[in-house]
């Protein structure tokens, strides 16, 4: 904090979180060809109940890219649940039309090929067989070890959706080899959006103290 002239751990943590909304650029392009579609939960072990119903934990949906047998490009996004309307909302927010969508054999994906996704099912029950969105898997992985571990677990339920921006801006800028032109483009969106003051970003969780374990 000061190096950067920065007078208190307050000034320094809403700067962060400016910076983070910035990282997604408004009105970027959702992403086409071929994509993994999974969810994970975010939050430590506690006790409740297993699989897409777990308490006390925090759903991300994530989206990879195929580059072959690599990771393209991704999107994450928080959401309430694993029902169709929230997973197919956060679907037509981050993928294209016309793009072939690979995921497992929940129910809550049957409508996509009504929404104009080339939809296949590459496992017909969640819970038998290898894991075939490798993807997917790879990137909830590295998430959770990026919390764990640059963040110590530090994050909020409520704020989730700063850091997942920030991962995805980190991720899908992996290969840059003009670091100084990421600082710019960051910045260059930051002084674009409207001002946001520390009242609006800190309000969702005044009084809650809830960070999650992973």
């Amino acid at each position: 904090m000061r190096v950067l002239g920065l007078g208190s751990y307050k000034t320094a943590w809403t700067w962060l979180h400016k910076l983070r909304r910035a990282m997604v650029r408004p009105g970027r392009e959702r992403l086409a060809g071929t994509v993994q579609v999974d969810e994970t939960f975010i939050g430590g072990t506690r006790p409740g109940k297993r699989g897409r119903g777990a308490e006390g934990k925090t759903l991300v949906l994530i989206v990879a890219q195929e580059n072959g047998k690599a990771v393209g490009r991704i999107r994450l996004v928080k959401i309430p649940d694993a029902s169709s309307k929230s997973l197919e909302g956060a679907i037509r927010e981050t993928v294209d039309p016309g793009t072939q969508v690979k995921t497992d054999g929940w129910k809550g994906y049957n409508g996509l090929g009504a929404l104009g996704y080339d939809h296949k099912v590459v496992r017909k029950s969640e819970d038998v067989g290898a894991n075939l969105l490798p993807l997917c898997h790879r990137v909830a992985s590295l998430l959770k070890r990026w919390l764990g571990g640059t963040h110590q677990g530090a994050v909020s339920h409520e704020h989730l959706a700063y850091y997942l921006d920030e991962y995805t801006f980190r991720f899908n800028r992996r290969t840059s080899r003009s670091r100084g032109m990421l600082l710019y483009r960051l910045l260059q969106n930051a002084v674009a959006m409207e001002p946001v003051r520390f009242k609006e970003i800190s309000l969702s969780v005044r009084g809650r103290n809830h960070k999650i374990q992973t």
